[in-house]
C-alpha cells in the first residue's frame, strides 16, 4: 500500500514539473508558427473519419500573391468561387489587391487520421525552408513543425522542385460541445498579425467577444499573439470581413503603417505651423545630440589615456576611407561614416602592436587563455582588462562587420583592432574580458562555486543572446561555437557570449553545407558532423550541452556519456527512480537548489540535445521555460 502511495505522489510530482516546463495549453496555441513546441491548438483533433464540413480560412494578399487569380491558384480553388465568397465581381480577377487585404478562401475540412485538415500540395520553386513555406507562403495556417512532420522524406529542408503535402488547420463545429453556440455553422481559421486582439477580430466578423473567447477557450483577460491561429465562429449566411477604419491590416512580416486620407485636398495653415514647430524641435534635439556626441568622444580620449600613437576609429561597413583630424592634445585618427547614426552607434579603438605586446607580456604562453589551440591572450592595456585574439586580415574584417550589425548586452564587446602591416600579416582584435573569466573555470572552482540562482540566470542570459542572434538580427545568425569556454561571467555573475565572429548567416544557402566553416570543438550536433549543416539548431544542441554542465558541473561530455547521464529521465535509473538519478547527476558543489527547477532544466537539456534537429525546441521555447526561473 505504501509503495502505491509513493508511486502516486511521484506521478503527481512529475505532472507538476511538466506543467511548469510546458505550461497548460488550451485550444488556442500561444506558440508561434516557427515553434517546435506541440500544444493542443497546434492541430485540431477529430473523432471520426466521417467528419467533414465546408468552412473557410483567411489569407492576406502579399507581394507574391496579390490577385484573386494567384491566391485562388495557391489554394487550388476556382477563381469564380473565391470571387463569389468575397462579394467581388469578375472584373476584380486580375485587380492587384492592397497588401494585407484579407481574402476568404472556401475549403473542405475533413478528418484525416486524428486531425482535421484541408490538404493541399505545393511545389517548391527554389531551395527554401519549412518555416518559409508554412509561415511565409501560407502565413501560419499551419505550423512549421506540422509541415516538417508531414514531409519527412524531404530531409531537414525542402529542395527546389520537390512537392510538399500541406495540411492546413481547420475544424468542424461540434454540436455536442456546450461551449459552442448551437447556431454556429462555420469555424473560420484566422491567422493573427501584429495588433490583432479578440475585440478587433470580433469587430471584423461582427460577433461578440464572448463567442470568440468561448470557441478558443480564452477568457476576457487572455492575451493572443502574432503568428498564431484562432477560430472565428460564424452563423449561416453571407460572410463579410469588415475593414476597420483605424487599424488597416498590415502585410505579413511588416510593421503596421498609418492610414492616409486620400480625400484630403489641402493642408490647413495651422497644420503647417505645427509641422514647423515639430521640425524646429527635431533640429534642436539633433544639435544637442551632436554636442553630447562630441563630448562623449573627448571623454573616451581621457579615460583611455591615449598616447600619440593611439587612435580612435569609428568604423562603418559602408566606408573604409579615413579622415584625419588633429587636436591640441593628441594625434587622433577618425573614420567617420557618411551615416552619422552608424558612427554614433559603433566605434573602435585603434591599438598599436607595441601596446598589445606590452599588455600581454609579449603574447606569452602564461597569458594564453584558449584551451583549443587558438591564439587568444588575456592582458591589461591602458588599465583595461582585455582579450586579444590573433587572426588573418580578411577574418578580422568579417568579425568587425558582424559586430557593427549586432548590439546586445550579453555579447562580449569588441573594443578595438590592431591591423597588420600588410594583407598577409596578422591582425589582432581586442575584446573586453569579464572579471570572473569563462564559465568552465567558474564551474570548476570548488572554493567559490556558482549557486543555483546564478546558474539559471546565466542560462537565461545566454538564451536571450542566442534568441537575439536567431530571431532579432537581420539576417539571422548562428553562433556555431557555443560552449562553456566561450561564455564569460561578469563581476555580478551575468553571462556574456564570446567568439561571435564565428557566426554565420543561417540562410537556406548555408544550411546545405558548411562552406568551409571550421568544425566547433567539443560535442557537436550530429547533423553538422554528417552534413555540415549550419543552422540555429546547431546552437540549440550546444546550448543543451551547456545546460548539462550547469546542472552537473561536469566537462567533456561525449555522445555516449551524455545519453548515459540522462538515462534517469527515460526511466532507466536504478532502484531510487527518477529523483535518485537526478540527485546523483547534480553538481556536488551545489548545496541548495530547487528540485523542480533542476528536473525541469534536465528535461529541457534532454530535448535540446536530441539527435533529430526537428525535435529540438526553438530559442523562443527555451526562453519561455527559463523565464519562469529567473
Amino acid at each position: 500500500m505504501g509503495s502505491l502511495v509513493l508511486v502516486h505522489k511521484i506521478m503527481l510530482y512529475l505532472w507538476f514539473v511538466a506543467w511548469i516546463c510546458l505550461g497548460l495549453c488550451s485550444a488556442y496555441n500561444e506558440n508561434n508558427c516557427t515553434s517546435n513546441e506541440i500544444g493542443l491548438g497546434t492541430r485540431y483533433s477529430c473523432k471520426s473519419t466521417q467528419d467533414s464540413c465546408e468552412t473557410f480560412v483567411v489569407y492576406r494578399a502579399n507581394k507574391n500573391f496579390n490577385t484573386i487569380s494567384s491566391v485562388s491558384k495557391l489554394f487550388n480553388k476556382s477563381s469564380d468561387e473565391v470571387l463569389l465568397k468575397n462579394n467581388l465581381v469578375s472584373s476584380s480577377l486580375s485587380l492587384v489587391l492592397r497588401q494585407g487585404k484579407e481574402v476568404l478562401i472556401p475549403v473542405n475540412c475533413t478528418c484525416s487520421g486524428t486531425y482535421y485538415q484541408t490538404s493541399l500540395s505545393y511545389r517548391v520553386l527554389d531551395n527554401t525552408t519549412f518555416s518559409e513555406v508554412a509561415c511565409g507562403v501560407f502565413e501560419g495556417l499551419l505550423s512549421r513543425l506540422t509541415l516538417a512532420e508531414e514531409n519527412l522524406s524531404q530531409g531537414n529542408e525542402p529542395e527546389a522542385g520537390s512537392e510538399l503535402h500541406v495540411p492546413l488547420m481547420c475544424v468542424c463545429p461540434d454540436s455536442e460541445n456546450s461551449t459552442w453556440s448551437k447556431k454556429v455553422k462555420y469555424l473560420v481559421t484566422y491567422p493573427l498579425i501584429a495588433e490583432d486582439d479578440p475585440d478587433k477580430v470580433s469587430q471584423k466578423f461582427q460577433i461578440s467577444p464572448g463567442e470568440f473567447c468561448a470557441v478558443n477557450n480564452l477568457n476576457s483577460k487572455s492575451t493572443v499573439y502574432p503568428n498564431t491561429v484562432v477560430l472565428v465562429p460564424l452563423e449561416d449566411g453571407p460572410i463579410r470581413i469588415l475593414d476597420l477604419p483605424d487599424s488597416p491590416s498590415p502585410p505579413p512580416g511588416f510593421l503596421p503603417t498609418n492610414p492616409v486620407n486620400k480625400s484630403q485636398q489641402y493642408i490647413k495653415p495651422s497644420h503647417l505651423y505645427i509641422a514647423g514647430c515639430v521640425i524646429g524641435f527635431l533640429l534642436l534635439i539633433t544639435l544637442l545630440a551632436s554636442g553630447f556626441y562630441i563630448k562623449r568622444l573627448r571623454k573616451i580620449e581621457v579615460v583611455h589615456s591615449f598616447s600619440p600613437t593611439n587612435s580612435l576609429t569609428l568604423w562603418s561597413p559602408t566606408r573604409s576611407s579615413q579622415i584625419s583630424t588633429q587636436t591640441g592634445k593628441s594625434n587622433t585618427t577618425w573614420c567617420l561614416s557618411p551615416d552619422l547614426l552608424v558612427g554614433i552607434k559603433y566605434y573602435l579603438l585603434n591599438y598599436t602592436i607595441e601596446e598589445l605586446q606590452k599588455g600581454t607580456k609579449n603574447f606569452s604562453q602564461e597569458n594564453n587563455i584558449s584551451s583549443e589551440g587558438d591564439f587568444v591572450y588575456k592582458g591589461r592595456v591602458n588599465d583595461v582588462e582585455v582579450m586579444v585574439k590573433r587572426m588573418r586580415l580578411e577574418d578580422t574584417r568579417k568579425v568587425i562587420d558582424l559586430h557593427s550589425k549586432i548590439n546586445h548586452i550579453n555579447i562580449v564587446n569588441l573594443l578595438g583592432v590592431c591591423y597588420g602591416e600588410s594583407n598577409d600579416s596578422w591582425s589582432y582584435l581586442v575584446f573586453e574580458l569579464p572579471k570572473n573569466g569563462c564559465l568552465r573555470d567558474c564551474l570548476s572552482d570548488r572554493c567559490n562555486p556558482l549557486n543555483w540562482y546564478k546558474r539559471t540566470q546565466i542560462a537565461f542570459d545566454i538564451a536571450t543572446c542566442l534568441y537575439y542572434l536567431h530571431c532579432c538580427s537581420f539576417p539571422s545568425y548562428a553562433h556555431m561555437n557555443v560552449s562553456s569556454r566561450n561564455i564569460f561571467i561578469t563581476a555580478d555573475c551575468r553571462g556574456k557570449l564570446a567568439d561571435v565572429g564565428r557566426a554565420l548567416a543561417a540562410s537556406a544557402t548555408l544550411s546545405k553545407s558548411n562552406n568551409g566553416v571550421e568544425i566547433p570543438k567539443g560535442l557537436v550536433a550530429p547533423e553538422f558532423l554528417s552534413h555540415g549543416s549550419v543552422s540555429e539548431k546547431v546552437d540549440i544542441f550546444a546550448f543543451g550541452v551547456v545546460l548539462l554542465e550547469l546542472i552537473s558541473g561536469r566537462e567533456n561530455f561525449d555522445g555516449k556519456a551524455m545519453k548515459d547521464s540522462l538515462g534517469f529521465l527515460l526511466g532507466e535509473a536504478s532502484e531510487g527512480g527518477c529523483f535518485e538519478g537526478l540527485w546523483s547527476f547534480m553538481d556536488p558543489n551545489l548545496k541548495d537548489y530547487s528540485l523542480p527547477e533542476a528536473l525541469c532544466l534536465s528535461f529541457l537539456a534532454k530535448d535540446c540535445v536530441a539527435d533529430d534537429p526537428l525535435h529540438r525546441p526553438s530559442m523562443d521555447d527555451i526562453m519561455k521555460v527559463l523565464a519562469k526561473m529567473v
